[in-house]
């Protein structure tokens, strides 16, 4: 792609409809753990461990896990914000590195709106330069960018005379967040990674950037892949969901099947923790017990199997894969894997 690609205008399709806009392909990072004085190893945190997926074109993907699940890790590896253990990352049927889309290249189409929408502005610059920033890099005179600033700032709902030259500890959070925002629009990207994006808002301002960034996906023709830990909001948001457990991807689907017929008992367990209003529905037990395994040495077969009610002698032993359960539906469960051996997978074919 020319480095001085216009970029007011959205890079074109390359790949097709049909071609996923993201493909991932056994994406793993490995945190290295040292100690002593020649500092050797001691064994590494399997943060992210050969986890595949595909975005396709248009749609909202939602990631959701418990804390330390390896979903901000796996978002960071997407943004090439970290170098990968293993793996490949495909964007619209160019590999990213050597030979496919180069670094700029790439964060031109990909951009990334972190949680923390203090830390993530910079504190000297005002708001119109934190959002020119990013065009003036690629090439925007720097005219055109402090224009292009303005009309995103309009678009994200903040008042060009009240708020362009504002600075960072001058704004509320939903304020700052409408910023991050309007900067990851700047540079016209296809790809959006929302990373926990509402999570530190009041509910009031949350409900208001959600159907922001819905607004916005319509507008300027986006994909989006949504981490959160709020189920609530990823059934509001999202076409399908993924969930991962301990660095691994457990289960994948459409928003409704996953919702009404979660295959994945952690799955299961994660939807039955949503806090009900109704007071006669309320769970008076956990919906699953204990605390996720250490990641730097995770159990031997199914990484769920020391905290599922559901577990056989089978699942301590073998590694169960994603394996498709109906259409847009696959879960990483022995029983749903025919012939597997836990007593409630189904029998083979004959």
């Amino acid at each position: 792609m020319p480095a001085d690609a216009d970029i007011l205008t959205q890079l074109p399709d390359l790949g097709g409809p049909a071609e996923p806009l993201l493909k991932v392909r056994g994406l793993t990072r490995y945190f290295k753990l040292n100690r002593g004085l020649f500092r050797s190893q001691r064994g590494a945190i399997r943060a992210v461990d050969e986890v595949s997926f595909d975005i396709r074109k248009g749609e909202t993907l939602g990631l959701v896990g418990e804390s330390g699940c390896g979903k901000s890790t796996l978002s960071r590896l997407i943004m090439a914000l970290m170098v990968p253990s293993g793996g490949e990352v495909i964007f619209d049927g160019q590999s990213v590195g050597p030979g496919g889309w180069s670094l700029k290249e790439y964060r031109r189409q990909v951009q990334m709106v972190f949680q923390d929408s203090y830390a993530s502005l910079n504190p000297r610059m005002t708001v119109e330069e934190v959002i020119a920033f990013g065009p003036i890099v690629h090439g925007m005179t720097h005219r055109d960018a402090v224009s292009r600033a303005h009309e995103l700032l309009a678009a994200v709902g903040l008042s060009v005379a009240q708020f362009a030259r504002r600075y960072a500890h001058e704004l509320s959070g939903g304020q700052r967040q409408r910023v991050n925002i309007a900067r990851a629009l700047a540079l016209r990207p296809r790809l959006i990674i929302l990373d926990e994006p509402v999570s530190a808002l009041d509910k009031s301002v949350e409900a208001q950037v959600l159907n922001l960034l819905m607004d916005l996906k319509d507008e300027f023709g986006l994909t989006y892949l949504f981490v959160s830990h709020d189920l609530n909001v990823v059934h509001y948001m999202v076409d399908r969901v993924m969930v991962m457990y301990l660095g691994r991807v457990v289960e994948i689907g459409s928003v409704d099947r996953i919702y009404q017929d979660a295959a994945h008992p952690y799955t299961q367990a994660l939807l039955a923790s949503r806090p009900l209003l109704d007071p006669k529905r309320r769970r008076t037990e956990p919906p699953v017990t204990g605390d996720p395994p250490n990641p730097v040495n995770p159990p031997s077969g199914c990484r769920f199997h020391t905290r599922c009610a559901y577990a056989d002698a089978v699942c301590s032993t073998q590694v169960p894969g994603l394996v498709p359960i109906a259409k847009d539906h696959a879960a990483a469960c022995l029983m749903t894997v025919p012939g597997s051996g836990h007593h409630c997978a189904p029998a083979m074919a004959a």
